[in-house]
């Protein structure tokens, strides 16, 4: 296998990976919790959530995958409801499949060619690369805030947790 399919591979089996735990994470939210604010200056759950779909759209749907596309950012955050749960999440995954799909489709030319997403200008490999760590960065701020408005742990590494035996070295 080489390395340009790793990457790909691995990049989109992340996109689901963390998209399944935004699903965890808001199914644990009430409506209230979903658009709940410190302040004026932090992001609600809801917020976070159009903001990942909107910029997977913008920069795999719509650059990479080279369909036409209309983004408001500032509405992202600017939302303060009128958002249910169901329908936040079902965007996001129809938007993480479209994109898994054309991730999984990027050949040399089309990773190596630039584009211009928000004025910078970046190669698809970087587009890549973006999405999948910001896609992460708010993953853990959702998984963070979820676990402070519930006060439950969200179990995700339980496989890690000690049993109580010891390990005897050989």
């Amino acid at each position: 296998m080489s390395v340009e399919s790793l990457f790909l591979r691995f990049s989109a089996d992340k996109l689901k990976q963390f998209c399944d735990r935004i699903e965890v994470c808001v199914g644990k939210l009430s409506d209230e919790q979903i658009w709940a604010r410190g302040g004026q200056n932090e992001n609600a759950v809801g917020n976070l959530v159009l903001h990942l779909t909107g910029n997977i759209r913008q920069w795999i749907v719509t650059s990479l995958g080279d369909n036409p596309g209309q983004r408001d950012r500032d509405a992202e955050f600017n939302a303060r409801g009128g958002v249910g749960a169901g329908q936040m999440i079902s965007a996001l995954r129809d938007v993480v499949e479209s994109a898994t799909q054309i991730i999984s489709s990027l050949d040399t030319d089309r990773l190596t060619r630039e584009y211009e997403i928000q004025n910078y200008r970046v190669s698809g490999v970087e587009v890549v690369y973006h999405v999948v760590e910001h896609f992460a960065e708010h993953t853990g701020q959702i998984i963070f805030a979820t676990k402070m408005l519930t006060g439950s742990d969200m179990e995700f590494y339980r496989h890690l947790r000690s049993t109580g035996q010891t390990e005897q070295a050989p």
